[in-house]
């Protein structure tokens, strides 16, 4: 396997034969494996009760041993990767309408207002904990802007002038739009 080569003496070759030096080099290798049993004994509990990356790496040490070689494993540290919690999603949330808000304002010299419904009603989407932050941006730019979108160019094709943009959810979760 190459890998071991890396790993083993430093060096690979390339494709044209040219020595690529490795040494003195993090290699960061990302697996899903054990994914769900991490996430069960961490997310959304208290901090105190949240194991240790230690305790993590050998909650999932069988499933690793279960799908990687003893030998690979051998030349790795496992560093676990803890889900990220309501409290952070919902500030990387904040930050992303507040980037939303400056691009209103730059583009069209508007105020982009929105609600705490709209953040409870993207983190209530934000199902699938193994997508993290990622799914906030598919929210926002696959639903969201777009539907933001067709209200300003409705809005323009009137001829109206855009001073606000209003954003907030249904109780349902829907989002709602006010443009001005």
């Amino acid at each position: 396997m190459l890998i071991f080569q890396v790993f083993d003496k430093g060096v690979m070759d390339d494709a044209e034969g040219r020595q690529i030096d490795f040494r003195n080099t993090i290699i960061i290798l990302t697996s899903n494996v054990g994914s769900s049993q991490m996430m069960a004994a961490c997310l959304n509990k208290p901090l105190s009760e949240v194991p240790t990356p230690e305790q993590l790496a050998e909650l999932i040490r069988p499933l690793l041993t279960k799908h990687f070689k003893p030998a690979f494993l051998g030349r790795l540290t496992v560093v676990p990767f803890y889900p990220i919690r309501d409290e952070v999603l919902t500030n990387i949330i904040r930050l992303k309408l507040d980037r939303i808000k400056a691009r209103v304002m730059d583009n069209h010299r508007a105020r982009f207002e929105y609600d705490e419904a709209l953040v409870s009603a993207v983190l209530n989407r934000c199902t699938e904990v193994d997508s993290g932050a990622r799914n906030v941006d598919n929210i926002l730019n696959g639903t969201l802007l777009p539907e933001i979108a067709d209200s300003v160019l409705a809005r323009m094709a009137e001829g109206g002038a855009i001073t606000r943009v209003k954003v907030g959810a249904t109780r349902a979760g829907k989002f709602k739009y006010a443009i001005e």
